[in-house]
């Protein structure tokens, strides 16, 4: 039957040329339904969530391309206790390092515009002058990729002497990924154990500069309101055995009069934490 309709592509009606001239309507409604569900059924895969952002870089002037998760696309399923937040079917974490192909300037995309020329120059000495590299900037990037996007995004807030928040937000990021990547499928044991170790290196040095960057810069830092960075702090700390200066912490949020009750149930789950986890150390001793 569909040869009765033929002729009609030159209308630019292809698709109904196909239809079938007495396909009744409950035969019609069930094959759209399937065709529907077919469509909902369709795993998508990490690149299905990226496309090319394009930038340009702060120290060299150069328009590039690498890739980045799609607004809106990525669904959050939770949230680690020191703020990591967990996506399905896409870890926009990997993503969050900007590098520029050309200088080697790197920075968080909080952070990557957020230079002076002063601070370029240092760039351009202490970076750009011995940047040699090829990097891959589209498709899919691997664990091992962010990290290392992530690591010359350190070196470069490092070079340009940037805010002590920079640095430690830096460092966070990266912690984060160095656990994401513990707990991909294909790590193995050894890689894990190995992974573990420097993600407690840089939680450790994220603590450090968050505690300083409290007592120097204003609030809001890296976003963050004073109550919301000192439950993120208390949790650093638990992580990394600081347990009696997490405990004083976590009870500054508690006795808040400013935090709201969301942020106190948070603040209290924590300290549950960090009580168990000072139990566990004393009786390991």
């Amino acid at each position: 039957m569909s040869n009765l309709l033929s002729g009609l592509e030159a209308l630019g009606l292809g698709g109904v040329s196909d239809m079938e001239v007495y396909e009744d309507v409950e035969t019609k409604t069930k094959r759209e339904k399937k065709e529907a569900a077919g469509a909902e059924t369709h795993e998508r895969t990490e690149i299905d969530y990226l496309f090319e952002k394009t930038h340009t870089c702060p120290v060299c002037d150069e328009e590039f391309k690498s890739s980045a998760v799609r607004t809106g696309k990525a669904k959050l399923i939770g949230t680690d206790t020191d703020l990591r937040p967990r996506y399905q079917g896409v870890d926009p974490l990997k993503y969050d390092a900007i590098v520029c192909p050309r200088c080697g300037y790197a920075g968080v995309n909080r952070f990557f515009t957020a230079i002076t020329t002063p601070q370029a120059k240092l760039v351009l000495e202490h970076i750009s002058k011995k940047f040699n590299a090829t990097l891959k900037l589209d498709g899919v990037y691997s664990y091992d990729d962010a990290i290392l996007f992530h690591r010359l995004a350190l070196a470069s807030a490092v070079v340009k002497r940037s805010k002590l928040s920079e640095r430690a937000y830096t460092c966070l990021k990266t912690a984060w990924l160095l656990r994401a990547k513990q707990e991909d499928e294909t790590t193995n044991e050894k890689e894990k154990s190995a992974l573990h170790e420097q993600e407690q290196e840089f939680l450790s040095s994220a603590y450090d500069g968050f505690a300083e960057a409290m007592s120097k810069e204003t609030f809001p830092i890296c976003g963050m309101d004073e109550n919301t960075m000192l439950c993120m702090l208390a949790d650093i700390g638990r992580r990394v055995g600081h347990y009696e200066d997490a405990g004083r912490l976590i009870s500054r949020v508690i006795v808040s009069r400013t935090a709201t009750e969301r942020i106190k149930n948070k603040a209290r789950e924590i300290k549950d934490l960090i009580v168990e986890d000072l139990t566990k150390a004393n009786h390991a001793e």
